[in-house]
């Protein structure tokens, strides 16, 4: 577990993080009144995971690696904060779901029906915690890896 210490610290803060930016669009209205702009407006917490992967490699590179990190030792830090995440992130659903915003899923569900994209058992179907409890860990995995590996290209660091 002490080797991989770094990682499953990275890793809570970034589910701590989460959990910010939730309540965030919470504040925003993006959870009920201006549910329109969800969709577009959650994009933008891309940018911040991947400033909170950045932080975390340079962590790794300089406290653990001496300075110097190849893409391969990169991509591998990235790939267990991804595990971290993937493994805390149906928990941090249900949090989301239950404690920061209840009506999330009765407000999604409400807005797709009266904007003609899904019907209401569609939309339920699509819209509940299971769905997201899977979607988050599966999202996590894929977008981790992808975001591990363009990471690692920039903070990868060769001795002189």
């Amino acid at each position: 577990m002490g080797k991989f210490k770094k990682e499953l610290k990275w890793g809570l803060i970034f589910i701590a993080v989460l959990m910010l930016w939730m309540i965030f669009e919470k504040l925003m209205g993006w959870h009920g009144e201006n549910i329109e702009s969800h969709a577009t407006m959650t994009i933008f917490f891309a940018f911040i995971a991947v400033v909170v992967y950045v932080i975390a490699f340079l962590d790794k590179r300089k406290n653990d690696y001496d300075g110097y990190m190849t893409w391969t030792q990169g991509f591998m830090t990235g790939f267990y904060i991804t595990v971290v995440i993937a493994v805390l992130s149906p928990l941090a659903q249900w949090i989301i779901h239950s404690f920061i915003s209840p009506e999330y899923f009765e407000n999604i569900i409400d807005y797709s029906v009266q904007t003609g994209q899904m019907s209401r058992s569609e939309a339920r179907g699509y819209f509940n915690l299971k769905s997201y409890m899977i979607q988050g860990s599966l999202g996590a995995l894929m977008m981790g890896a992808i975001t591990s590996a363009i990471v690692a290209a920039f903070t990868m660091k060769k001795p002189k």
